[in-house]
């Protein structure tokens, strides 16, 4: 069951999304439709944002090394 929905944002967020749908050959609805239903999914799956997520196994198994970690550190300890 289709429901309508009133949203209030700043017009600048809007233009922008409607050309990401018009690029993407979406509607505005569906992209927050979407948007929403992934929100919920992720919410009830897991606690790691979605940048977490793609990121996750990117940083090898040598990076858990307590060794290296220690180098890490020391080599960009001017960042601290």
């Amino acid at each position: 069951m289709e429901t309508k929905l009133t949203l209030k944002l700043d017009s600048a967020v809007i233009e922008s999304a409607k050309i990401y749908a018009e690029e993407h050959k979406r509607s505005l609805s569906k992209l927050v439709e979407d948007y929403f239903r992934n929100l919920v999914l992720e919410n009830k799956t897991t606690t790691y944002s979605p940048l977490v997520e793609e990121l996750s196994g990117v940083i090898s198994e040598k990076a858990a090394n307590a060794d290296y970690i220690s180098y890490l550190e020391k080599k960009y300890e001017w960042a601290n």
